[in-house]
């Protein structure tokens, strides 16, 4: 399958488009009716474009029509329908957005009630307490254009309501891709209906209801909501299990895009994402379909994917949206180990029942004591509990398929310091300690005489114990691989064992042997942090209507925090040391603070056609992608200066070899009707003398927009080496604060 991607509709009628891309496509097939047999989805709607089953001949007699003719059905990009992966309660408390019976929080404000979330993933479980319209809640709004598609075990009439306005489903893509949805042994719905529990989960986490006594087995107990919960929910299935695995297609991915722009969504989730290389923009259903919902005003927040800790493996990079690293709360789950009744060591795990066994070493069922499959030497482990050392390569996943295969009751698995995280036990109950406690337990082993009585007691919940927040360490890093003048995770919010809602009928691990049933699950990813700043975003949206998604992202990133609860730096999960910009972007979200961020960093057209011209982009090409619009000049010749002075809330400057003076605007949203007074400070990154002029910004009623411009002048000889400092304006209350990211890159010619 690949996707025909023809830019902004020229058309303004989804009837005629349709025709045309009809039209278009029968240059390379023999007859319309053929080309009609070929195509899965005519993107008329918000856009224009189509995807179709195509060989590579005709793909490139397509492309070349962007080259050899001019008019209507001049082609922006040609690509093939990738597969994408998903990124797969106390944490809106962590943020800050607590619900309090004495005063109106965000939280509580049903001031919400006319934003729509649209959540692009696995699908909505309808009858969770999540999606239930509450008392009070006004009709659904005017500006509502979306339906609920009817489908199996999914009645619009029974499914939908006032909370859940819209649910539609995408399936061509994904059969063409893999053939027909196979029902038997990989459980499954037609219909928006979710199976793998992975959108029931999103969806409620950035917009559900507010659900009291929600936990797993009586774990994590309290409150469960969304970071918005009188909010509208729409949900837009894109993602399909194939044996457990969610997996969407670009087509039925930009499908969902074309829908919701036209339906009146005005924030958008989307927790997915494909490992580097990354595409050119316009050769990426989700760069292309957030570009148009940014042009439309429509906020969209992707996961930055889950390859960390090594860096520049960030996905979702587009300056035209929000990427989002994942971090801990202050939430941990201490699961007592007692042996011989006579020593205890503490773990982490989520553990409902308790386990009793015999401990054993992993060295007398694995070949070496690494375990894994392979390394299995057929002696069963039943009965014990095995004790596991962390390898390079072997994470605890495989660990807990090799204990299982060996018929072992339980696993303990000792890692390096950054990586012990409790999660819900996929295969077999498994307890995460560090090293230095494994090693302990190891030793305790080795000098008893019999295999000691090992006792784990079921999981409890301590809140406000661990430090917090943490990069975890598998959240992908920058800087970006395809523009690293832009600085990209740009946040970090809650990502790990956020219990969230979750289909009934699906096992909380998801595997067949798994016979539990639960309405709540723990879940952890950036696929977790990205519904939280959708909620965020859909906050903002009810408190400011008229920002645009620009102003949201610079509000969000400008009031984030870069130090833990205890005061410390935070830190970065796979190391030992504090976390940088490329770990956390600008720091962590802070929902109240980003309600009234003093200033804002917004994006006029001309900001994202300098990207577009330096990204190499002919002007021929932009014309066709960006709404035209009186003043705007798509002439790259008109251009100047690097992606460094496009108006990005944090400034990236990839490779500084001599003095550089970058340009930035600034525009009052706090009171504006007295005279506000703003002082620039500047934390320098080490080798690099950074200069704000002016270093005092008066705004006024009648003068509520100012630029300044930093000058950057290396310091020192240096190669390969990124260094980090941070741009502060304050007025007292405010503080306005810009990551700094700068590479010298000067070894060659460098001279005082």
């Amino acid at each position: 399958v690949y996707i025909v991607y023809l830019g902004i509709n020229q058309f303004h009628d989804p009837i005629l488009t349709s025709k045309f891309h009809i039209q278009v496509l029968s240059d390379v097939f023999a007859s319309e009716e053929d080309a009609k047999r070929s195509i899965l989805y005519s993107y008329s709607n918000s856009f224009s474009g189509f995807s179709a089953k195509l060989n590579s001949s005709q793909a490139t007699i397509l492309a070349k029509k962007k080259i050899l003719r001019a008019g209507m059905d001049k082609v922006v990009s040609v690509f093939r329908s990738k597969t994408l992966k998903l990124h797969t309660t106390r944490s809106w408390d962590f943020l800050g957005l607590t619900l309090d019976e004495t005063r109106v929080t965000p939280m509580e404000s049903t001031n919400g009630q006319d934003v729509v979330v649209g959540i692009f993933d696995t699908g909505v479980w309808p009858e969770s307490e999540s999606f239930q319209e509450k008392p009070g809640m006004r009709p659904i709004p005017s500006s509502w254009k979306g339906v609920c598609v009817e489908g199996e075990k999914f009645e619009p009439a029974k499914a939908c309501n006032r909370k859940l306005i819209g649910a539609r489903y995408y399936l061509k893509g994904f059969e063409q891709e893999y053939g027909p949805l196979n029902m038997s042994g990989n459980p499954e719905y037609r219909s928006a209906r979710d199976f793998l529990g992975h959108g029931t989960h999103t969806a409620s986490t950035a917009a559900g209801s507010i659900v009291k006594n929600a936990s797993f087995f009586g774990i994590g107990q309290g409150t469960a909501r969304g970071g918005a919960p009188w909010a509208r929910v729409a949900v837009y299935k894109i993602c399909w299990g194939i044996n457990g695995v969610g997996s969407c297609t670009e087509a039925d991915i930009l499908a969902a895009f074309n829908d919701a722009l036209q339906d009146g969504v005005h924030v958008i989730s989307a927790s997915f994402g494909a490992t580097p290389p990354l595409s050119p923009f316009f050769a990426s259903s989700a760069d292309i379909g957030s570009f148009h919902a940014m042009q439309l005003g429509i906020t969209v927040v992707f996961s930055a994917g889950n390859d960390g800790p090594e860096p520049s493996l960030v996905q979702n990079v587009a300056p035209w949206s929000l990427c989002v690293a994942a971090s801990t709360i202050d939430r941990s789950f201490p699961t007592e180990i007692v042996l011989d009744r006579n020593f205890t060591i503490m773990g982490q795990s989520i553990i409902s029942k308790e386990i009793k066994g015999r401990l054993a070493n992993a060295i007398t069922y694995f070949v070496d004591g690494v375990c894994s499959l392979g390394n299995w030497n057929k002696k069963l482990a039943t009965g014990r509990v095995v004790l596991c050392f962390y390898t390079p390569g072997l994470v605890y996943e495989i660990a807990q398929v090799a204990v299982k295969t060996a018929k072992g009751m339980g696993l303990i698995f000792a890692e390096p310091f950054t990586k012990p995280i409790a999660d819900v036990d996929d295969d077999i109950p498994t307890l995460h300690v560090d090293i230095n406690q494994g090693t302990i337990i190891g030793n305790y082993l080795a000098e008893s005489l019999k295999l000691p009585v090992v006792q784990i007691s079921p999981s409890k919940t301590i809140i406000g114990k661990s430090p917090a927040p943490t990069v975890v360490y598998f959240s992908s890093r920058g800087p970006s691989s395809i523009s690293p003048d832009i600085l990209k995770p740009d946040i970090t919010a809650p990502g790990i064992n956020i219990l969230a809602a979750w289909p009934p009928q699906t096992p909380p691990t998801l595997q067949p042997s798994d016979d539990r049933l639960v309405r709540w699950n723990f879940q952890s990813g950036t696929s977790m942090s990205c519904p939280h700043v959708t909620g965020v975003g859909a906050l903002l949206k009810s408190v400011h209507p008229g920002w645009s998604p620009a102003a949201t992202r610079s509000a969000i990133m400008t009031t984030a925090y870069t130090r833990d609860a205890s005061h410390d730096s935070i830190l970065a999960g796979g190391s030992m040391a504090g976390s940088t910009p490329f770990d956390m972007g600008a720091g962590h979200i802070n929902p109240l603070k980003a309600m009234d961020p003093g200033l804002i960093y917004d994006m006029k057209t001309s900001d994202y056609i300098l990207f577009l011209c330096n990204m190499g982009y002919t002007q021929e090409r932009i014309e066709r992608i960006v709404l035209p619009s009186p003043g705007v000049d798509t002439n790259c010749k008109n251009m100047h200066g690097p992606n460094a002075n496009i108006n990005y809330p944090s400034i990236s400057v990839p490779n500084l070899r001599s003095p550089i003076t970058i340009k930035r605007t600034v525009r009052n949203v706090g009171c504006g009707k007295k005279t506000t007074v703003y002082f620039g400070v500047a934390k320098e990154p080490d080798g690099v003398e950074v200069v704000i002029w002016p270093r005092v910004l008066i705004f006024s009623p009648s003068k509520q927009e100012i630029s300044y411009y930093i000058t950057l002048k290396p310091l020192k000889k240096s190669e390969g080496r990124y260094d980090f400092g941070e741009i502060v304006w304050s007025d007292g209350f405010h503080h306005v604060r810009s990551p700094l990211v700068v590479l010298v890159n000067n070894s060659d010619d460098f001279t005082m």
